[in-house]
């Protein structure tokens, strides 16, 4: 599993030849705390959550920790995006059969153009291996969208 480093750091510089009240009050510091960051997972690059967009809408899609490549014979660290519409992650194993809701890139694809009606929606966006099977929890993203 990949992890990244953030290191965030703070500073405060004193202007030139302060007052002892000003330099009392504004003493430089240099605070640095490292956060681990689980870089491994499936994102929806351009769309937050509880966005409110209108159809028709783009779609970029994100993973990191695998790489993309159309369907075809399972490769361990492969796979292509699958977008669930209304419904959860797929559990690790189970193949996602192509329907209305159940939208897949077995191109390769890592972006869309999608048309919805209006109404409040759940999006999944689930990795998944060359044959479909699902990558699992792990490798989804939920998130609530509103269509305008």
């Amino acid at each position: 599993m990949k992890k990244a480093i953030i290191i965030f750091a703070a500073f405060s510089i004193v202007a030139c030849s302060p007052s002892s009240t000003e330099a009392t009050q504004n003493q430089s510091f240099d605070t640095t705390e490292e956060v681990l960051v689980d870089t491994d997972g499936v994102s929806f690059v351009n769309i937050e959550d509880g966005a409110t967009i209108k159809s028709p809408f783009s779609l970029k899609m994100g993973v990191s920790g695998m790489q993309v490549e159309p369907k075809g014979e399972p490769r361990d660290g492969f796979g292509h995006h699958h977008l669930l519409i209304n419904d959860n992650f797929a559990p690790a194993g189970t193949i996602i059969v192509a329907d209305d809701t159940h939208i897949h890139y077995g191109g390769g694809q890592t972006s869309d153009s999608i048309a919805l009606d209006p109404g409040s929606y759940i999006f999944t966006l689930q990795f998944a291996d060359g044959m479909h099977a699902s990558y699992g929890e792990k490798w989804a993203k939920t998130i609530s969208v509103t269509i305008e």
